[in-house]
């Protein structure tokens, strides 16, 4: 863990909380490691207080228990908020980081077909030509190399897609779907740019759902998931022969 913290508009709480997060998520504090509260503000130059919310925090998503007389201890995994999109995103930040977007895609894999195949036959009109406008941007966004403007678009293409399936439970997963895509631009396992099949895929699953074919929708959905497995592994494995060949 690093030592006394620089204040900042996220504030010192704020800052704890961070840090503590993603030791615990990326494992440098494993499961049963006990810190006691003087420890955590000698390490970090903050008050009781400071520390006292930020642990009452981590508690809140199961990733620390307070021990009377003993400490903060940490939780197993089994026993954490996994879906909060804090907890996704310390995991991103942490050295856990391929585990567990390997995790939100095989999730992905597991709901976004079958709510792309609901989604063909519950979507109102609106949703359904919203989500071709959506695949139309999508197109323009990759095809101009505008990688911010094309991961917004896909955000809300598939975030529409998982409220346009009718089922409450799915459309709730728009934000780790959200943290997925976020966090795969940002610890570079994408592309450098979208392949036009992929943007294809995007505006087949929009077609499928505009046209009522549940089948067609699932397949292409299907085909997205496969397809951003494929290109995680690919640009790690290109990044881990570029660092040994720099060794």
């Amino acid at each position: 863990m690093t030592d006394a913290l620089p204040v900042s508009a996220q504030g010192l709480h704020g800052q704890v909380l961070e840090s503590l997060g993603i030791a615990i998520c990326g494992g440098d504090l494993p499961e049963g490691t006990v810190i006691t509260v003087e420890d955590i503000e000698a390490r970090y130059g903050v008050s009781r207080t400071v520390v006292r919310e930020a642990t009452r925090v981590l508690g809140s998503m199961g990733l620390v228990s307070m021990r009377r007389r003993v400490g903060v201890q940490v939780q197993p995994a089994s026993a954490w908020s996994l879906f909060a999109p804090q907890v996704i995103r310390w995991r991103l930040a942490s050295t856990a980081r391929i585990e567990q977007i390997r995790a939100l895609i095989e999730m992905r894999i597991a709901v976004e077909p079958e709510a792309a195949r609901h989604a063909a036959e519950r979507a109102t009109l609106d949703q359904a030509s919203e989500l071709m406008g959506l695949a139309g941007k999508l197109w323009a966004a990759g095809t101009s190399h505008d990688a911010e403007l094309f991961l917004q678009v896909d955000i809300q293409f598939h975030s529409l897609v998982l409220a346009s399936s009718g089922n409450l439970m799915f459309g709730n997963l728009d934000a780790l779907v959200g943290e997925t895509l976020t966090g795969r631009t940002e610890i570079g396992l994408v592309p450098e740019h979208p392949h036009r099949d992929a943007l294809q895929l995007h505006v087949d699953v929009a077609s499928a759902i505009q046209r009522r074919d549940p089948e067609a929708a699932r397949q292409a959905m299907y085909n997205i998931m496969l397809r951003s497995v494929q290109e995680m592994e690919s640009v790690h494995q290109e990044s881990a022969r570029g660092d040994n060949e720099a060794k």
